[in-house]
């Protein structure tokens, strides 16, 4: 069993979300959505290290209200970037030097399942690069202008998700890479598959389906929560204790 890293991206401004608070730090269900995303590696085995990346204005209230809980479960804490290719190059700073895999999440992407995560790492510890990735169902249109150009056949087109997990060599080597390009690149970069791809490493997908849905408007929060009540409670393992779901 590899040791696993996870980085927590939380720093994202979510524009599109809009409202005084990031879409990374709205409750979902009750907890917030940074939290979900972090129970998940919380509670793996393989897991020897948590980085949680988060705005500098939002270092105060992160620290009063959930520093103690981050402590007990060993989850450090980083400011991240302007952009997420600095975020999770910041964080890389930090791994640990026994550290095997590294599993890059989205915080706002809190509906993402056990087994999904435990695939994406199972998959990633055979070919070095693994991510979620769900079939496109819509039809696409390519536009210009607000006028459609074409119809874009959507046959083999795949929706990419998180969280994407990679061997550390490989995560540091295609960063790199960019980083002695010109650095106007680094800000085009969406996920960090693609800068895997553009060493001609083959990154597997691990298929899941649109209920890894990553929250990016007000109106996903009730569908994540929608998501979430659908779903059995997971059985914890062990003895869980009388306070466990007021932890947070």
């Amino acid at each position: 069993m590899p040791n696993v890293a996870a980085i927590i991206c939380a720093a994202g401004p979510g524009k599109r979300f809009g409202g005084k608070r990031h879409k990374q730090f709205v409750d979902v269900g009750g907890r917030a959505a940074f939290l979900r995303s972090v129970e998940l590696f919380s509670n793996r085995e393989d897991v020897k290290q948590i980085l949680l990346a988060i705005p500098q204005e939002d270092e105060e209230i992160v620290k009063i209200r959930y520093g103690a809980n981050l402590s007990l479960f060993n989850v450090k804490v980083l400011i991240g970037g302007a952009t997420r290719f600095e975020t999770v190059n910041k964080a890389i700073q930090l791994l640990k030097d026994d550290i095997e895999l590294v599993a890059i999440h989205d915080a706002a992407r809190c509906c993402v399942t056990a087994k999904w995560v435990d695939d994406a790492i199972k998959t990633a510890a055979k070919t070095g690069a693994a991510i979620l990735a769900c079939p496109v169902t819509a039809t696409l249109k390519e536009v210009k202008d607000g006028v459609i150009v074409k119809t874009v056949d959507r046959a083999g087109f795949y929706e990419a998700q998180t969280p994407q997990v990679f061997e550390v060599s490989l995560l540091k080597k295609s960063r790199e890479k960019v980083l002695r390009q010109s650095s106007g690149q680094a800000d085009k970069i969406t996920d960090d598959s693609q800068l895997v791809e553009a060493l001609g490493h083959k990154v597997s997908i691990v298929e899941t389906d649109s209920s890894n849905i990553k929250i990016t408007y007000p109106a996903d929060v009730a569908i994540a929560e929608a998501i979430l009540k659908s779903r059995p409670d997971p059985k914890k393992e062990g003895y869980i204790g009388p306070f466990y779901e007021a932890q947070w």
